[in-house]
């Protein structure tokens, strides 16, 4: 379903905090978004404490629930007494089970498709092992929007409506036209991936847009954080390619050209081994994933062949870790030696309250988490690590797809007006 915004990429989430009122439009569409976003964050409640959390007058409160209910973006669920006496409220939660975002993502082993609910359910999900660096981008770009129609027309026989698609992409990304600028890992270079996938779907697609992998990992990392007051977020990718998304006072950090982040070709490697941005030494060639397989097993190794799905590599080699081969253990000893120092250069310049460890790191987490959190107390200059949680991501290689589909259900929370408009007039 095409919402027709206009807004450009990349804005400020939504589910931070809603925008600011400037008139009466604009008041209403807030006061909605607050509501939205505080039964989003804090759980579900009595139009009482919607009330008092929001500081909107209870009629207000009636006013707009009943809108939202209409609209089907909010259900009221059972009763919850607020005292001793008086009546109990029923309790107003999200709904919006029949709303889906959908987030795709084009990496250099798979091409994935998530699709999450309102309340951020996963209803679909698909992944596909693609050489995708010895694959032509537009072959790559049709089997992407082969997995977004099939997702999306299998939510059209659920009764469910696609509010929008973000596709997730390694490299340097241009959102406002949707071309990837450059992405050394998989051979792309200014390749216009959102017209693309619009040919492919043709003028009945959902709005579709464009964000770095790393950037949407971060943004699920932090809706989905259950760490309380959770402003400040690092989620440091771990692929072929390594990078970083930052989350600064609730905003999602670019840069001046969308750059920030790019982390994986930091200086931290080995100076004489060739990393495919045509540099050498960077981080990723001693972090990445490919330097992990390399020290962990020869190239004939089952967990090298890219046409094996890579979670099935990955949990092959956490087996042999867990049994104790020594060449997995020592592989996974020297990734975390040669992650510490980047880890911790991040810590004392962007002194986030968490840093998640995603990709392949995750996967060996609880090898690499305690030695990689003594150093950084070590040598990070702030106290106790600066306040700094480190921590691996449990969303695995799913991070930056469903921070795509969280980022295109954020069009509900920028503009909860336009939204149940167009739900309306889609019948």
């Amino acid at each position: 379903m095409a919402t027709n915004r206009t807004e450009s990429y990349p804005r400020d989430l939504a589910m931070a905090g809603p925008p600011g009122a400037k008139d009466r439009s604009s008041t209403r569409r807030a006061n909605l978004s607050l509501i939205l976003n505080l039964l989003h964050g804090e759980g579900g409640r009595s139009r009482a404490r919607i009330a008092a959390d929001t500081g909107l007058p209870k009629a207000t409160v009636t006013n707009l629930i009943a809108e939202l209910v209409e609209g089907g973006l909010v259900r009221e669920g059972e009763a919850e007494r607020e005292g001793a006496i008086g009546r109990p409220g029923h309790v107003v939660e999200l709904d919006g089970r029949s709303l889906c975002g959908i987030g795709a993502e084009v990496n250099v082993d798979y091409v994935s498709v998530t699709a999450l609910n309102l309340p951020g359910d996963v209803v679909a999900q698909r992944r596909l092992s693609v050489n995708v660096a010895d694959t032509p981008p537009e072959e790559v770009l049709s089997t992407v929007a082969g997995l977004v129609a099939e997702t999306v027309e299998e939510l059209r026989r659920q009764g469910v409506r696609t509010i929008g698609v973000t596709l997730a992409a390694p490299g340097v990304i241009d959102p406002e036209p949707g071309v990837v600028s450059y992405a050394s890992n998989i051979g792309w270079r200014e390749v216009s991936a959102v017209d693309g996938l619009r040919r492919r779907l043709g003028s009945a697609a959902p709005e579709i847009h464009l964000e770095n992998d790393a950037k949407l990992g971060a943004i699920a990392e932090f809706v989905t954080a259950t760490t309380p007051g959770v402003r400040d977020l690092v989620y440091l990718t771990g692929t072929t390619g390594v990078g970083a998304g930052i989350i600064a006072s609730g905003k999602l950090l670019r840069g001046n050209a969308g750059f920030a982040g790019e982390v994986g070709h930091l200086p931290l490697g080995d100076p004489e081994q060739p990393c495919p941005c045509g540099r050498q030494g960077c981080w990723e060639t001693a972090v990445g994933l490919a330097a992990l397989l390399r020290l962990a097993a020869d190239p004939d190794d089952e967990v090298h062949d890219p046409a094996t799905d890579l979670d099935s590599r990955l949990r092959e080699l956490r087996r042999r870790a867990d049994d104790g081969d020594p060449r997995t253990l020592a592989a996974v000893e020297r990734l975390g030696e040669a992650l510490r120092s980047g880890v911790a250069l991040l810590v004392d310049i962007l002194n986030p309250r968490l840093l998640v460890l995603g990709g392949h790191f995750a996967v060996f987490g609880d090898y690499l988490v305690p030695a990689i959190r003594d150093h950084v107390h070590e040598t990070v200059i702030a106290p106790n690590a600066g306040g700094c949680e480190l921590v691996p991501s449990q969303l695995g290689f799913t991070a930056p797809a469903r921070g795509g589909a969280y980022l295109a259900l954020d069009a509900i929370y920028q503009d909860p007006i336009a939204i149940m408009q167009g739900l309306q007039a889609a019948g």
